[in-house]
């Protein structure tokens, strides 16, 4: 039996959100998250301008963190923060930050692979969700990356499929931008798709072979539509924004599920888990939930602010790291691109 009292401070700069969490024995204290308000002008994350922006988030986050947690520094038994995935620049800043406060306080250092973390959120200790049994499918689902997980323990995860150009969350993102929606587009696709009929008009579905996916085309199809439509009525987007989101988010979600279905026939694997800030999809969150009864799978659907990024998902997993005492070293490196 492990020791029980762990206190892990959680730290997550991997894109444009400065986070810090405080976990203990598993159950969240406190989860901050500062999200960055300057990139919307640029219709995308800027990022030198979002590293500026966790240098000056950063200890008011953590110390926030800490105080909603109701300790002090002096009581961490470790600190786990993000070495990669994501924008470089931010990176380095929790990164440092993670080293210096590991150094000064003389506790472990625990480096964190955010896409794992994304899935091991699912293991934060919550009164009402049900945690995933080894082994499960994860399906990641962010503005980055699009993947299917095969995860036989904690850090145990094999990727049998993912996207060959954009990510799902590119997809939603750039659909957006085509319809003059502001950034970041794709809640706004979810919002507008609620109230809308998604067989109003139908967009290919690319032929991919095996469990991977793309986008690109997907996009490029919704492009030539829209341009075709306003040529013949300039309001046709202004009228038509319900289903035309809708049958976009329609397209996407089907895409995802003609691949897990596939993937759940050829593993084996019935229990399916979804990870990443699409997951916060309404559309995919209910497909999903539906697809229990109709193919008799048991879904895992994580807590909506457990789905974007977030420092509560580092923290779980630098608490199974810490347990394990797989422990990271002063030389530790931040890496922008680092494998599952």
């Amino acid at each position: 039996m492990p020791p029980q009292n762990i206190y892990i401070l959680g730290i997550e700069s991997s894109c444009d959100d400065t986070a810090a969490a405080v976990l203990h024995n598993g159950r969240i204290l406190s989860n901050v998250v500062a999200t960055q308000e300057i990139h919307q002008k640029y219709g995308g994350v800027v990022p030198e301008l979002a590293s500026r922006a966790h240098q000056q988030n950063i200890v008011p986050v953590i110390h926030e963190a800490l105080s909603r947690a109701g300790i002090s520094k002096n009581e961490l038994s470790a600190i786990a923060f993000t070495r990669g995935p994501g924008l470089m620049g931010s990176l380095l800043v929790g990164t440092s930050f993670a080293k210096s406060l590991s150094l000064g306080l003389k506790i472990p250092l625990l480096d964190v692979n955010h896409m794992q973390a994304h899935i091991l959120a699912h293991f934060i200790e919550e009164a009402e969700f049900e945690k995933p049994q080894f082994p499960f499918l994860a399906l990641t689902i962010s503005g980055g990356h699009t993947q299917i997980v095969k995860v036989s323990n904690y850090f145990e995860m094999e990727v049998i499929g993912e996207t060959l150009d954009d990510a799902v969350g590119e997809a939603f993102d750039k659909s957006a931008k085509i319809l003059g929606l502001p950034y970041p587009g794709g809640p706004l696709v979810d919002k507008y798709a609620q109230k809308g009929n998604p067989k109003a008009f139908p967009f290919p579905k690319p032929k991919v072979e095996g469990l991977n996916f793309s986008f690109s085309g997907l996009k490029t199809s919704i492009l030539y539509f829209i341009q075709k439509q306003l040529k013949e009525d300039p309001k046709f987007i202004e009228e038509n924004i319900e289903d035309i989101c809708a049958s976009i988010q329609h397209t996407i979600i089907g895409i995802l599920m003609d691949k897990l279905k596939k993937t759940v026939k050829q593993t084996g694997i019935k229990q399916i888990a979804i990870a990443g800030g699409v997951s916060a999809n309404s559309g995919i969150r209910q497909t999903l939930k539906e697809a229990e009864a109709k193919y008799h799978w048991k879904t895992f659907v994580p807590k909506f602010e457990y789905t974007t990024d977030n420092a509560a998902m580092i923290a779980i997993a630098g608490h199974y790291k810490f347990i394990s005492e797989d422990f990271a070293d002063m030389g530790v490196t931040a890496k922008a691109r680092i494998k599952m």
